[in-house]
């Protein structure tokens, strides 16, 4: 199973729009996305990456003041340089329940340290979540290369 990267946050004022109920900023969560998505990219590539793109970003559901936010990132697919991670946002509730907030997929390329594209281990999946996140990406890879 591939490594999860975990990242947590507490939604603090700066986050927030100014709305009486203030609301987390969708670039605020952006920012943290790419974060512990190149996190995540960087433990399994072992060298620095670049983001390439946000492949793809939907906004289900709010953050608010003082929430605490759950990031979880994973590599879905490699190619020869890049590799695609998906990374989930929930708010977790003081019970413990959790709510997504998003789902992101961002490409990577490994960089060497000349900053020049460099070849990234081949990632294998072996359940069959995996499989199938696999065969999505290979798809979006498709798509995104037919644009």
């Amino acid at each position: 199973m591939a490594e999860v990267t975990t990242s947590v946050q507490i939604v603090l004022p700066q986050h927030c729009n100014g709305y009486s109920k203030p609301r987390l900023f969708g670039g605020q969560i952006m920012a943290w996305i790419d974060i512990v998505g190149a996190v995540a990219a960087r433990r399994y590539t072992h060298s620095a990456v670049t983001t390439v793109c946000v492949d793809n970003l939907n906004f289900l559901n709010p953050a608010y003041l003082n929430d605490t936010v759950v990031q979880e990132a994973q590599v879905t697919w490699t190619g020869r340089t890049s590799l695609e991670v998906r990374v989930d946002s929930y708010v977790e509730k003081l019970d413990g329940s959790r709510e997504r907030v998003n789902r992101a997929y961002l490409v990577f390329v490994a960089l060497d340290e000349g900053d020049n594209p460099k070849p990234v281990p081949p990632f294998t999946p072996q359940t069959d979540a995996e499989k199938r996140e696999f065969a999505a990406a290979e798809e979006r890879r498709r798509i995104r290369l037919s644009r």
